[in-house]
């Protein structure tokens, strides 16, 4: 039976950089955990084994630390831009790139006051603390003409400890979820947006303050929605972004729903009451899956359906 090549790319994936940036006795850190894919004219190094047309991996990882260097790190979209130009326009067989960046965020360490800081020291501006709320991702794909970059985070955790109910589903003779008018409602945000920019022609976006913008209406919209369901809320996370950022078309989320139940207390003797403040069981399996995009009116879905790779 013959065979043929379908879809192919190689590069070098999770180089972890980390750009120092000194502006006097203040340091700034970028941390970033950066995976190069490129495809092209890669027929014959498949069948033959010709690497005639190959750029190794060794030298795409070379060229994330030779730019972080030269270029700086602005923003990880603004990096991700600089190396997909670069492969796609210095290496002819190379057509298209994707590249796909992870940032860890680090925040500075408040030092003591000048009457308890200890005998010597100086304000310190060099300490920081790993951040532990959310990974900062973005993805961009470049083929020479056209842009896309799609944006966002992972592992965002989120709580509201009221103004949440689930009642009125459907039940048949396996469901033993008893309603709830007051719960908790729980989720790890898993978010990822397209930006509407997809040429050099058009303005580029504001990428820190864009993601800083998203985050916060989204967070927002989490907050003052009062939710008779996860799916309500997740549409109304989407919704605030998307009418508050003109730069974003399309976001899609992957919520799990964070589940707390009730504790029976009633073998105690005592009552678990929400409206006395309740004690409950979190649970973190298994668990309720809510996925959906959201998107501008007349615009046509570009984020894939399942995130799992994305």
């Amino acid at each position: 039976m013959p065979t043929i090549l379908g879809q192919n790319q190689y590069g070098k994936a999770e180089n972890r950089v980390v750009k120092i940036t000194r502006d006097g006795a203040t340091h700034h850190i970028k941390d970033l955990n950066v995976s190069v894919a490129l495809s092209g004219d890669m027929d014959d190094v498949h069948y033959s084994g010709s690497n005639t047309n190959v750029l190794p991996t060794d030298t795409t990882k070379n060229t994330v630390y030779a730019f972080a260097k030269e270029y700086g790190i602005e923003s990880a979209e603004q990096f991700g831009i600089h190396l997909a130009r670069h492969f796609v326009t210095s290496q002819e067989p190379i057509h298209r790139a994707r590249i796909r960046i992870e940032e860890y965020a680090w925040e500075r360490i408040e030092t003591s006051d000048n009457n308890s800081r200890f005998i010597g020291a100086d304000e310190v501006k060099h300490s920081f603390v790993r951040k532990g709320q959310e990974t900062r991702v973005t993805q961009i794909t470049f083929d020479g003409e056209t842009w896309q970059v799609i944006s966002g985070l992972k592992d965002l955790v989120v709580m509201n400890s009221t103004n949440s109910e689930f009642w009125g589903y459907v039940k048949d003779k396996y469901t033993t979820l008893p309603e709830a008018y007051d719960r908790i409602l729980a989720t790890q945000v898993s978010a990822k947006w397209r930006y509407s920019w997809s040429s050099d022609e058009e303005r580029m976006p504001n990428w820190e303050k864009s993601y800083e913008q998203a985050r916060k209406h989204m967070l927002q919209a989490f907050a003052e929605t009062y939710s008779l369901s996860l799916q309500q809320t997740l549409y109304q996370m989407g919704s605030r972004i998307i009418n508050s950022r003109s730069e974003i078309d399309e976001i899609r989320f992957s919520l799990p729903n964070k589940h707390h139940f009730l504790v029976d207390l009633e073998p105690f003797g005592l009552k678990n009451d929400t409206a006395d403040g309740a004690v409950y069981f979190a649970a973190d399996r298994p668990y309720g899956l809510i996925e959906a995009t959201v998107l501008r009116d007349g615009v046509e879905p570009q984020i894939p359906v399942d995130m799992t790779n994305l």
